[in-house]
């Protein structure tokens, strides 16, 4: 018997029973769809993050400090200004390219009548060039306003929005801790971790916060919430933590059998470890659809069993004219190959239609966005192919190894 005669049997048959073949078509469906459209979302959001990733600057790195409580004292913040002046001095221009010390508050900033809680940064021109701000609006504060610590800010643009609205800021006032502060410039919408959260903040010159704001003051200078590094290329990021590392250690007096009270971490590191939570989750959903195909693969094997029970006279009747056991075989493993295989194609259509309905779609830091390769669609179909080749292997080896007598003898 052909390949075509097998097909057009099979199709037969299924018709024979569409409420049943559909049902038992609803497993596979689910089980492909599934694979696929957990697999592309998750290519997606791996993209994503390393867009972010890449935007922050592969060789960055930075130093956060803990903050430690001594006999019931107010906790005191382990990175200082000392840190960062201590590494500027230090011979840092074979490894570092860039530093910023960063200092953030939450404060309220008053806009009219328009009051929000916004963090408030203060830092170096040098952090313009590390996050790779670029300005929607207006200019950054210059060196000149770094030294006098002008009351200049640049907004972010989620608090831009939050105080003015559609309306341009550039040149307005706004007060913050009750002291007026001119605005310069709005920066371009970056995103990241947070969401619109992330371009929620006013940058001003360090100088300026700390004589306009009252920052506190320790023995070891002005505390700061993190420095950031830039290193000089990736092979050198390695060395620039050695020398962050070993700068800050010999600052804060700490003996060689003592832990660190701060922390380096590179952008590499958090890339890393990204991509390894991402394969772990990814990995998770797939066997979800995994356990849906295999579902699937028994209801097929079901079904094909309930089919040859109804249809042993018919087996015996094609056995006494003639047909042959891999005839019988191959026109059960037909039937179950075009169960899987409609199964399938339906799944990847019902997953490229959600892969569209949930593209550019917000999702906390990142927009949705689930992008389909030929190669994913091409496993999902093998794979449902082969998952009901092997299910209806032992239905179709039961129909053709039935005896025709005994067939024939069955009402």
């Amino acid at each position: 018997m052909s390949l075509i005669e097998n097909i057009k049997l099979a199709v037969r048959a299924l018709q024979a029973n569409k409420l049943r073949s559909a049902l038992t078509l609803l497993g596979i469906m689910i089980g492909v769809g599934a694979v696929v459209f957990v697999v592309s979302f998750g290519r997606g959001q791996q993209q994503n993050i390393n867009a972010m990733f890449e935007s922050m600057g592969t060789n960055t790195i930075f130093v956060s400090g803990s903050s430690r409580q001594i006999m019931g004292v107010r906790p005191t913040a382990t990175i200082t200004t000392a840190d960062y002046e201590a590494i500027m001095l230090a011979d840092h221009a074979n490894c570092i390219s860039r530093i910023a010390p960063v200092s953030t508050v939450s404060l309220p900033v008053v806009y009219g009548n328009q009051k929000r809680l916004i963090n408030v940064t203060g830092s170096t021109l040098e952090l313009r060039d590390i996050r790779r701000y670029e300005l929607e609006h207006g200019n950054f504060f210059t060196e000149q306003d770094y030294r006098r610590a002008t009351s200049v800010v640049v907004l972010g643009s989620q608090a831009a929005t939050d105080l003015f609205g559609s309306a341009n800021p550039v040149g307005e006032t706004v007060r913050i801790a009750g002291r007026n502060f001119e605005v310069l410039g709005v920066l371009e919408k970056k995103g990241g971790f947070g969401g619109s959260q992330a371009d929620n903040f006013v940058l001003m010159p360090l100088s300026t916060m700390q004589a306009r704001l009252g920052a506190d003051t320790t023995s070891r200078g002005r505390p700061l919430s993190i420095i950031l590094f830039e290193a000089t290329s990736t092979d050198k990021i390695q060395e620039a933590k050695t020398l962050i590392t070993d700068t800050i250690r010999k600052t804060h007096h700490l003996r060689a059998d003592e832990e660190n009270d701060f922390t380096v971490t590179d952008m590499q590191e958090i890339m890393k470890r990204s991509r390894e939570s991402q394969a772990i989750f990814q990995v998770f959903l797939a066997s979800v659809g995994a356990i849906s195909l295999l579902v699937g693969g028994i209801g097929i094997m079901n079904i094909m069993l309930v089919s040859v029970t109804e249809r042993t006279r018919e087996i015996g009747i094609c056995k006494a004219i003639g047909a042959r056991r891999r005839d019988i075989m191959w026109q059960f493993l037909s039937e179950a190959a075009m169960l899987s295989l409609f199964g399938g194609l339906i799944g990847v259509v019902v997953a490229i239609l959600l892969g569209l309905a949930a593209t550019g779609r917000s999702m906390g830091f990142y927009t949705v966005n689930v992008p389909f390769s030929p190669d994913i669609i091409l496993v999902a179909f093998c794979v449902a192919i082969f998952t009901g080749l092997i299910s209806g292997t032992y239905p179709a080896l039961r129909a053709s190894r039935l005896d025709p007598i005994e067939a024939l003898r069955e009402e």
